[in-house]
């Protein structure tokens, strides 16, 4: 066997051996379908999984640069979170990473583009019809909550820029349904707070040098919250950029937080 033919051996070996050892892997692949299409999702389940016990659930909700159809740009941010081993054993939780079309946006929200081509988030909508991405959402959400290993008084949902924003109005469409939120750089009309105030707590982040999405919408959120009476805690990070997601993920007590909520 020649020098040529044991290199390309070697480089396909490793390349099966990283891939084997990917440990996205361990999220695996489904499609649910809706009465209007189909959503691609990703979902980790607990490690010992047993399908006879009760396990909370985590909604993770991706932002516009991971829309496709792969079912795998979900996964960029959010999921080491979720697969580090302590919080496995520490969480244990059927967690669910949903992916969004490339076509379309979890969020109502008005977001024209200006002279240089660039996208700017203007205001968001509250008596829209959703998307339809948003609709499989909804309807995902009800068929888990008919899963008889999902605890349906621990259901949460999190999300990062289009995902936060899809956050807000996922909790606001289903207000009933969340124990916990916890929306990252995203936003929505501080009219729809009433709508949810009282029922879901949220923990809301955003960075105080986000030149994508307005830190003024975390804030009015979390001041509208506040204002109906919700419980609400606002972590604004004065060094961060867009990718406020990042000291979110290694806040100490961010899974703390979420799985200690029970619906009320």
């Amino acid at each position: 066997m020649n020098k040529v033919s044991l290199v390309l051996i070697a480089l396909i070996c490793a390349i099966n051996i990283t891939h084997a050892q990917n440990p996205k892997d361990a999220f695996e692949h489904g499609q649910h379908e809706f009465k209007e299409g189909s959503l691609n999702y990703r979902v980790l389940y607990p490690e010992g999984f047993d399908p006879s016990k009760k396990y909370p659930l985590v909604l993770f909700l991706h932002g516009a640069g991971e829309r496709g159809e792969n079912n795998e740009k979900q996964l960029i941010h959010g999921s080491k979170l979720f697969l580090d081993a302590q919080n496995r054993k520490d969480f244990p939780a059927v967690v669910i990473f949903p992916q969004c079309p490339p076509d379309d946006y979890w969020a109502n929200v008005h977001r024209p583009l200006d002279e240089n081509g660039k996208r700017h988030f203007t205001f968001f909508k509250t008596s829209k019809k959703p998307h339809q991405s948003m609709k499989g959402l909804m309807s995902m959400v009800d068929s888990l909550s008919s899963v008889s290993h999902i605890d349906t008084e621990r259901m949460y949902v999190m999300g990062l820029s289009m995902g936060g924003m899809g956050t807000f109005e996922l909790v606001s469409r289903m207000p009933k349904t969340f124990a916990a939120a916890a929306p990252i750089c995203g936003g929505d009309n501080p009219k729809s707070a009433k709508k949810y105030a009282k029922k879901v707590p949220f923990w809301i982040f955003h960075g105080l040098k986000d030149d994508v999405v307005p830190p003024h919408f975390s804030q009015d959120m979390a001041k509208a919250i506040e204002a109906k009476g919700g419980k609400v805690k606002l972590t604004l990070y004065p060094n961060a950029n867009h990718n406020s997601w990042d000291p979110a993920f290694a806040e100490p007590e961010l899974l703390p937080w979420l799985f200690s909520k029970t619906k009320h």
